[in-house]
């Protein structure tokens, strides 16, 4: 493998990964109230979704989607319905700066393995992988690259949201930040059906 391959693949798993999105928002969003350790699960479940999502249009469920490309709706409608349940379980969260308290965001590692699932940027970027990197060989590396740069991105975001925590350091801030958080997560659902609609 030349190191252009290697280039483009790691380029387009680094832009692809580390770009604003719901998954990115939902995990600075949970390292702001909980830290890094307790969002690492959901990061794992992002991670893992994504990756065994690749695997499986690369192994033959892309040729599904070909004969039945209503599988894609079916795939939008859920997830923009999904990225919409999570925006509202943020904006409802209580913040608090007390570590102890249950209704605090608390993302789950099969909330970050659903989300992947059924997130419609998800879906494009592994058709597109499937159709840019179609020999046994490449798709194999490009499924390791992946893994590492994802990995190695969301936790990026996990980081920082721990880093910044010192900027919400009262409920207040915290309780506001998390309804913006959840209001942005809404508005980029609704506006992904209204792209989708027109």
């Amino acid at each position: 493998m030349s190191f252009t391959i290697f280039l483009t693949m790691f380029s387009f798993a680094l832009v692809m990964s580390i770009s604003p999105g719901p998954v990115n928002m939902m995990i600075i969003t949970s390292s702001i109230n909980n830290g890094f350790a307790k969002t690492f699960s959901f990061i794992s479940g992002a991670t893992i979704g994504f990756i065994l999502l690749l695997l499986c249009i690369g192994l033959g469920l892309s040729k599904i989607i070909n004969l039945y490309p209503d599988i894609l709706l079916y795939v939008e409608i859920f997830g923009f319905s999904f990225i919409i349940y999570l925006g509202i379980k943020i904006l409802s969260s209580k913040a608090s700066l007390s570590i102890n308290t249950k209704d605090k965001v608390n993302l789950k590692f099969y909330e970050g393995f659903l989300l992947q699932w059924l997130n419609p940027k998800a879906w494009i970027a592994c058709i597109s992988v499937i159709s840019m990197y179609s020999s046994a060989e490449l798709f194999t590396i490009f499924v390791i690259i992946y893994f590492i740069v994802c990995y190695m991105s969301l936790s990026f975001w996990g980081i920082l949201g721990s880093k910044v925590t010192k900027f919400f350091d009262t409920d207040l801030k915290l309780q506001v930040f998390n309804m913006t958080m959840g209001l942005v997560l809404i508005f980029c659902a609704i506006a992904m059906i209204l792209v989708n609609l027109f």
